[in-house]
């Protein structure tokens, strides 16, 4: 019924940009917060960053400062831009959205994830 398509990740060096995207399609009616989380090899998954339908965010502590999450509520597209980079940044990034469906079932959506590689 929902969908979402992450784009934006691949191999950068330290201290680099990248920008993740995140569409969702789909019978939707309305999407609450959408948010992106991130899980490395041996590690738990972990929220990065989320933003609710009226912009307000919140922001973990360890990329605070160096990441920004933004919406384009008139795209359902959540988008997450990456600055200063560090090796620890190195993970699996998915995306998650908060659906209000068109027959009006309230549903929590996950993208297929995207990696993100950096290098030291």
């Amino acid at each position: 019924q929902v969908q979402l398509v992450e784009s934006g990740g691949g191999l950068v060096q330290a201290g680099g940009s990248l920008r993740l995207s995140c569409a969702a399609s789909g019978s939707i009616y309305s999407i609450n917060a959408m948010g992106w989380y991130r899980q490395a090899p041996g590690n738990e998954r972990e929220l990065v960053a989320s933003v609710t339908s009226g912009g307000s965010t919140n922001i973990a502590d360890s990329v605070k400062g160096r990441f920004t999450i933004s919406r384009d509520n008139a795209k359902n597209t959540v988008y997450l831009q990456m600055n200063s980079l560090k090796p620890e940044d190195t993970a699996a990034y998915s995306c998650n959205a908060d659906v209000y469906t068109r027959s009006m079932y309230r549903i929590t959506c996950w993208g297929q994830g995207t990696q993100v590689t950096v290098s030291s």
